[in-house]
């Protein structure tokens, strides 16, 4: 089939201005915050006008969600990888998910605090996002959990729990930073150098909940 004259280019052009939509939408959510970010400034943001962000995304809250779902694209795979790798051992991959988690959020810190406040405002858009990708891989994980348990070397888990438990310890201070920025009086500087000691101390102290 012969494509028309200039769909090409079009088509080209058409990815790179969504593109840069979302990149600016991501720069303004990292200043303001999801909900107080305009839709104008991202416009601005995009060098773009405000008409050009309706087309692509019609509202603030799709886009938002359109920055979410290309982010899950970049970390989710790598979780699922880890998870399904037979090869790494429990601990290495508590501390290699712990690494991934933290590194994917630090630069997106508005996207934990925008998940939990879309699943309190739309919860069933949100779980549409999350089921776009599917459930986690945990078959691997089970049987490790399983051989460790009869090993003696850890408490018998869950594979569910053991996920959930230490996505909580993961994901929870960058949901909760605004208030625990204030609560602990971290200015950025010091938030980053929290969230780094976190790197080493989530898995350490994970580790040690495991232990028989």
């Amino acid at each position: 089939m012969v494509k028309p004259l200039g769909s090409t280019p079009r088509l080209n052009t058409d990815v790179e201005t969504r593109e840069r939509i979302l990149d600016a939408a991501h720069a303004v959510f990292l200043r303001k915050g999801t909900a107080n970010s305009r839709t104008q400034e991202i416009a601005d943001e995009a060098g773009v006008n405000k008409a050009l962000v309706h087309y692509y995304f019609g509202t603030k809250a799709a886009l938002a969600d359109a920055v979410f779902e290309r982010a899950l694209g970049t970390l989710i795979p790598r979780i699922f990888g880890i998870l399904a790798d037979p090869s790494r051992s429990l601990e290495q991959k508590v501390r290699d998910i712990s690494q991934e988690q933290i590194d994917f959020h630090s630069p997106r810190p508005y996207l934990a605090g925008y998940i939990v406040s879309e699943m309190h405002a739309e919860p069933a858009r949100i779980a549409a996002l999350f089921a776009k990708r599917g459930g986690p891989p945990l078959d691997v994980l089970r049987g490790q959990l399983k051989d460790a348990a009869q090993a003696g070397t850890i408490r018998p888990v869950a594979a569910e729990q053991f996920v959930v438990n230490l996505m909580a310890l993961l994901v929870f201070p960058f949901a909760l930073r605004p208030v625990l920025s204030r609560l602990l009086d971290l200015d950025a500087g010091e938030w980053a150098a929290f969230m780094d000691a976190r790197r080493r101390l989530v898995p350490d102290f994970f580790l040690a909940g495991l232990r028989p």
